[in-house]
């Protein structure tokens, strides 16, 4: 893997030299001066990964990633600075995947490079590398994004709407999650939900990312005919809430009950991703799907050679969401596929997915998998079935009556 810094003070590329000295056989590293420099670099052989300070002379570290994420769409683009103001971090918020704050250890430097690097292999698909690590934005339906505008010009605007409206919504969840889990803002707290999330972030901060640093966008009702945006959402709200309330009838532990939370409502990103941008493609991939009668995932790996599953995944692991969540996302199709032997989000999401699929069959195709039993035997959880199923059927009957 190779791997690129750059900053304009000679000390701190010899700091980092001597801090990551031990992974010279891991990386092939280059240290630049400049924007200008690192340009050249990138000229004679493309990185996988830069790592650029944000003030430097001349360009900058936003203008820098703005220029690379155009020219080399799949490289991984990463902020290291000290300049933590809101001017500064509203200019990287569109072209870094990350931002992390010096002073930085090595471990946290190597761990955050080797995540976001590490679920590249699944796609096994060139164009979708270059396509997840473009993605700056992710569509929102589009009578919530007008009503976050509306509530965010209104003089009486309130922390608590805001962060109602964007619960409401997969793409603006997911994007939040990236503002808070980086280091964009420096909020070092496990979050527990959306609203958390805006409220930690606060309406002063809100107010800009949205109206001005654009980090929301509105889906286009016509992009894919037969595809329901609506449908989308409310099956990804319900494994949401459903997995939560899984892993709490399981276990009292509530942190990882707020990752099921955030890992079902972010489970389908991807889909939303592929949806947005390649809409020609993915209406033949429903297509084949109803036809061969075959799940939706099985129908995307056919066409694309990875799902949507995997396309999530690795744009979450850009992102820097922790992994529990960008693993229950990665593997809630398949869990078996995953290492992890106790119970957690993935576990909880894979059983509210297929529960909800069920009752409520998600976009575009009524096909779906199985419940993966022998996964849940395996965690000595499969007795707990008739007791989840049970949850579900409430679930849904409280849904009936608020509606």
């Amino acid at each position: 893997m190779r791997v690129l810094f750059v900053d304009d003070q000679p000390n701190i590329l010899a700091g980092l030299r001597r801090m990551l000295h031990g992974q010279q056989d891991v990386w092939q590293m280059e240290f630049a001066e400049s924007g200008e420099q690192s340009l050249a670099l990138m000229e004679e052989s493309p990185f996988d990964v830069v790592v650029s300070d944000m003030r430097m002379p001349g360009m900058d570290g936003a203008e820098l990633l703005t220029e690379i994420m155009t020219r080399y769409p799949e490289t991984i683009r990463i902020i290291l600075s000290g300049q933590a103001d809101q001017a500064c971090v509203l200019r990287a918020v569109t072209p870094a995947h990350q931002y992390l704050s010096k002073p930085c250890d090595a471990a946290t430097l190597k761990n955050t490079v080797a995540r976001a690097c590490s679920l590249r292999n699944t796609l096994g698909n060139e164009s979708l590398i270059r396509l997840v690590s473009q993605v700056t934005t992710l569509p929102s339906l589009p009578q919530v994004y007008t009503k976050l505008l509306g509530e965010l010009q209104s003089e009486d605007a309130s922390v608590e709407s805001v962060a109602e409206l964007i619960a409401q919504d997969v793409g603006m969840t997911a994007k939040l999650m990236k503002m808070v889990n980086s280091s964009f803002f420096g909020i070092p707290r496990h979050i527990e939900s959306p609203a958390h999330a805006a409220a930690m972030l606060g309406l002063n901060t809100l107010k800009p990312l949205v109206l001005s640093a654009g980090i929301f966008s509105q889906f286009p009702a016509d992009r894919l005919r037969g595809y329901s945006m609506d449908v989308l959402v409310d099956h990804s709200l319900a494994v949401g809430h459903l997995a939560e309330q899984i892993t709490t009838s399981h276990s009292d532990n509530k942190e990882m009950a707020e990752d099921s939370l955030l890992a079902g409502l972010i489970h389908d990103v991807g889909q939303l991703l592929l949806v947005a941008n390649m809409p020609e493609q993915f209406s033949k991939i429903l297509t084949l799907a109803n036809e061969q009668k075959m799940p939706l995932c099985d129908a995307e790996f056919e066409s694309l050679g990875a799902h949507h599953a995997d396309v999530g995944a690795y744009l979450l692991g850009l992102w820097g969401l922790p992994g529990t969540i960008v693993e229950a996302v990665a593997f809630h199709h398949h869990p078996s596929k995953c290492s992890a032997n106790s119970f957690g989000p993935l576990a909880a999401v894979h059983v509210a997915n297929i529960l909800v699929n069920e009752t409520q069959p998600s976009c575009g195709t009524t096909y779906s998998l199985d419940m993966d039993v022998d996964y849940l035997k395996c965690l000595g959880v499969a007795d707990q079935l008739p007791n989840w199923r049970d949850l579900a059927d409430n679930f849904f009957a409280a849904r009936v009556e608020q509606s």
